[in-house]
């Protein structure tokens, strides 16, 4: 991913109202962020904790969709997978994010749902894999794999949600 500022990530935001744009607040990670190993920037908002921001490239110019977390989480007794990291946890560690349509679809009520890590780490989760061998200079096959769908899914769910095909 490229490098981000502020401004990068606000104009990004296609299914934002100007309020939600007004409210906005980064977390102090994203001033330390090292962008090139990362497919995609998610956080949850520090002053409105129901809502959360999903960054990622599309077409090579950032794109992305703000989040409104449910009311209810799951349990943490039952397991649950993220559908974008494909990460089993916790119920209570995986949340349902609705995200409004852009445009008029967005304007007459129209949403996307998804379940999602609940603290939106997936970018982070995906990349905890085994310690490498000391001869391991390279992720493994399967770490990749799992790298590169977790992209591909992030990709497809804020190109569904912005209407971009």
């Amino acid at each position: 991913m490229q490098p981000l500022v502020e401004n990068d990530i606000v104009s990004s935001l296609g299914n934002a109202h100007p309020g939600e744009l007004e409210q906005l607040s980064l977390p102090v990670r994203f001033f330390l962020t090292e962008w090139a190993p990362l497919d995609a920037f998610a956080w949850r908002d520090p002053r409105i904790p129901s809502r959360g921001y999903l960054v990622t490239e599309l077409e090579g110019a950032p794109a992305g969709v703000v989040l409104r977390a449910s009311d209810r989480t799951g349990s943490h007794h039952r397991a649950a997978i993220c559908n974008l990291c494909h990460t089993q946890q916790p119920g209570d560690q995986v949340e349902l994010f609705s995200a409004r349509r852009a445009g008029v679809a967005g304007e007459r009520g129209d949403s996307v749902g998804t379940y999602i890590c609940a603290d939106l780490a997936c970018q982070e989760t995906v990349r905890l894999g085994r310690p490498p061998a000391p001869s391991e200079v390279q992720p493994s096959a399967q770490e990749l794999e799992r790298i590169e769908g977790l992209a591909r899914r992030t990709r497809a769910f804020v190109a569904d949600v912005l209407g971009v095909r």
